[in-house]
C-alpha cells in the first residue's frame, strides 16, 4: 500500500504530506483523503498564511516550556493548569498512562484505536479485549462491559468516547456511572480524541467529573480538531495528583514551538473553530446520506467526524482500497487490520460535499463496474476477508509482549495463556457472541473440539483449560496450515517476570471467538461489583437514533 501511494503521489524531487494531499480535493482532478481524520475547515487559508509568514520565528527559536503553553491552553479552557498535561500528541500520554499507571491488566473494547490495545501489549501487559458486535451495530454496552472487566479482574479500563473506527457515542450520566461504579479501578481513561465533532447532547465531555475522581484520566486530542495533525498536541486532564504524576515525567520541552504557536493563536480565532466543527457535523449527515444509497453498503450511526462501512457481501477493503487509489485518486481506510475488525469494514473521513460525491461516483464503479475494470465484489473468488487478529499475531509470534524479539527454542513447550499465532495476514472477521444467561457474555469457541478434527489444522493453541464448562461447537471457518510461532521461555511463578507477558498471558484467543474469563488467577481476584446499577434503569448509553 505504501509503494501505492509513493508512487502515486510522488512528483519530482519529493511528496508532499498527506495533510497536503487532503488540501488537495475539492476541483475533481486532484487526490482526495478519506482516509486520515481531520477538520478540513480549520484553519481556515488566512490563518495558514499567518503561519507560513511567521515560519522562519517560529522554527528558528525555542519554544516556551511545557508549563507556560499549558497555562495558555488552561486559560482558554477555563480548566486548573494543576490538572492538565500537555503531550506531543495524545499517543505520548497513553505511552506515558501505560508506563506509570497500568501495571499488569487493561480492558478495551474492540475494535478501537490501535495504540491501546499495542501498546500495554509491547510492554508485556495482559490486554483483555471486549468485543464490540456488529450485530448490535457496534454499540459499546457499560454493563456488560463492567461485568466483564469484573470477571476478568482487570486493573484498568479504557473507553473511547466517540470509539475510533466506529464512531459510537456514549452519553454522559452513562459515563459517569461507569465511573462510580469502577471507583476501585486502579485508573479508568476517557479518550475523548473526538469528541468535539459530537453533537448528540449539548455538553457530552466528562473533564470536570475526571477532576473530581481520584482514578479517572479524560485524553483529549487537539491536532484532529484542528486539522494540524503534523503539530503534535494534545493533553490530558485528571485531579492534580493524577495529572503531576505524568506531568513530572514529561521532558521540560516536549511541545514544539508549532504547537506553542496555535496555542497562542486559539484564542483569535474561536468564532471559525466553532463554525467549522457546525460544518463538519452538517456534512457528515449529508455523507451519511449519500453513502446509504449505495446497494448492499452499511452505515453505522457516528458521532466522530468519520462514518464506519460495511462493504458488500464479497467485497473485499484491501481491493477496494487499492482501486480507489489507482483508479480515482482516492485514499479509504480499510479496517482490515484493526483488532475486532476485518476488511470487510472502511472508515471514510467526513468531507466536503464536493469530494463526497467523487467518492460515491467512484466506489458505485469499483462496487458495481457501472463504467471501467471489473466490478468488485467477484462473488466467485470465495473471498476471505483479512483480519485485525494479524495486530495480536504479531506481537505474540515476534515478541515477548515487550518488544524484544524472540530466540528460536528446539523443543520448548507452549507457554499457558499464549495462543499460537497462525500465517501473517491470516484471519478471520470476529463472530458474533453468543449470549448465555443474561450475561452478555461471548461463548468461548470450542477450542477442544477443533483438536479434534483430524482433517484440519488449529488456528491456535488452547489458552486455557476451559473444562469447568461445556463448549458449543465452533462456526464453520477456512483453516489454513501455519509455522507453529516461537515460543517463550516459561512463565515463573510468583510475580510476573520482566519482558513476559503479565499473569495469563495476552488474550489475543479473545479476537478469535474466545471471550469467556480466564480461571481465577491466585492473588487476583475479581473485585466485587457493588452498587453497580440494574442493566435495566440504564439509559441508551450507545447513542443510537440521535441526531449525527
Amino acid at each position: 500500500m505504501a509503494g501505492s501511494v509513493t508512487s502515486l503521489f510522488r512528483s519530482g524531487a519529493h511528496s508532499p504530506s498527506m495533510a497536503a494531499l487532503t488540501r488537495e480535493g475539492g476541483d475533481g482532478t486532484g487526490p482526495v483523503d478519506f482516509c486520515i481524520p481531520c477538520n478540513p475547515y480549520f484553519p481556515t487559508p488566512a490563518m495558514m498564511e499567518t503561519m507560513a509568514a511567521r515560519l522562519k520565528e517560529i522554527i528558528t527559536f525555542y519554544p516556551s516550556s511545557a508549563d507556560t503553553i499549558t497555562a495558555e491552553l488552561c486559560q482558554l479552557l477555563q480548566l486548573p493548569p494543576q490538572a492538565v498535561a500537555m503531550g506531543n500528541g495524545s499517543t505520548e500520554l497513553i505511552t506515558w498512562i501505560d508506563h506509570l499507571l497500568v501495571r499488569e491488566s487493561l480492558a478495551v473494547p474492540v475494535p478501537t484505536f490501535g495504540r491501546w490495545t499495542d501498546q500495554p501489549m509491547e510492554t508485556g501487559k495482559r490486554v483483555d479485549m471486549f468485543p464490540l458486535q456488529e450485530s448490535n451495530g457496534f454499540a459499546l454496552d457499560l454493563a456488560q462491559y463492567a461485568e466483564f472487566i469484573r470477571k476478568r479482574g482487570t486493573r484498568v479500563a479504557v473507553v473511547c468516547n466517540p470509539n475510533n473506527p466506529d464512531g459510537g457515542f456514549l452519553h454522559k450520566q452513562a459515563l459517569v456511572q461507569f465511573m462510580d461504579a469502577m471507583a476501585d479501578l486502579d485508573l479508568i481513561v476517557i479518550d475523548e480524541s473526538f469528541l468535539e465533532f459530537a453533537d448528540a447532547e449539548a455538553e457530552p465531555s466528562v473533564v470536570q467529573e475526571a477532576m473530581l475522581r481520584p482514578n479517572v484520566i479524560v485524553l483529549r486530542s487537539l491536532g484532529k480538531n484542528f486539522g494540524l495533525h503534523g503539530i503534535r498536541f494534545g493533553y490530558m486532564v485528571a485531579n492534580p495528583a493524577l495529572a503531576g504524576k505524568v506531568r513530572a515525567m514529561l521532558p521540560k520541552w516536549n511541545l514544539n514551538a508549532f504547537a506553542e504557536y496555535v496555542v497562542f493563536m486559539l484564542k483569535e480565532h474561536g468564532a471559525e473553530y466553532a463554525q467549522s466543527l457546525l460544518q463538519v457535523r452538517k456534512d457528515r449527515l449529508e455523507m451519511a446520506s449519500q453513502l446509504a444509497t449505495l446497494p448492499g453498503l452499511t452505515v453505522y450511526p457516528s458521532q466522530g467526524n468519520f462514518l464506519f462501512v460495511r462493504l458488500p457481501v464479497g467485497a473485499e477493503g484491501t481491493v477496494v482500497r487499492d482501486r480507489m487509489l489507482t483508479e480515482h485518486r482516492i485514499l479509504v481506510r480499510d479496517c482490515g487490520n484493526k483488532i475486532g475488525s476485518s476488511s470487510r469494514f472502511l472508515r471514510l473521513v467526513v468531507r466536503p460535499e464536493v469530494d463526497v460525491r467523487r467518492l460515491v461516483s467512484a466506489m458505485e464503479q469499483v462496487l458495481y463496474g457501472t463504467r471501467r475494470g471489473a466490478a468488485v465484489p467477484e462473488l466467485s473468488t470465495g473471498t476471505s476477508y483479512s483480519s485485525g487478529t494479524a495486530a495480536v499475531d504479531r506481537l505474540v509470534s515476534e515478541t515477548n509482549g515487550a518488544g524484544i524479539q524472540l530466540a528460536q527454542a528446539v523443543g520448548a513447550g507452549p507457554v499457558p495463556g499464549l495462543a499460537a499465532a497462525p500465517a501473517a495476514g491470516v484471519g478471520m472477521p470476529l463472530p458474533v457472541a453468543a449470549q448465555q444467561g443474561g450475561a452478555g457474555m461471548p461463548m468461548p469457541a470450542a477450542a477442544m473440539q477443533m483438536q479434534q478434527q483430524p482433517q484440519q489444522q488449529p488456528m491456535m493453541a488452547p489458552v486455557t483449560p476451559m473444562a469447568s464448562a461445556p463448549a458449543p461447537a465452533p462456526a464453520p471457518m477456512p483453516m489454513q496450515m501455519q509455522a507453529p510461532a516461537p515460543a517463550p521461555a516459561p512463565m515463573q511463578a510468583g510475580p510476573t517476570p520482566p519482558g513476559v507477558p503479565a499473569r495469563g498471558g495476552l488474550t489475543a484467543a479473545q479476537v478469535r471467538g474466545m471471550t469467556a474469563p480466564a480461571p481465577p488467577v491466585p492473588d487476583l481476584a475479581p473485585a466485587p461489583a457493588t452498587g453497580w446499577p440494574n442493566a435495566q434503569s440504564w439509559p441508551n448509553a450507545a447513542g443510537m437514533g440521535q441526531a449525527g
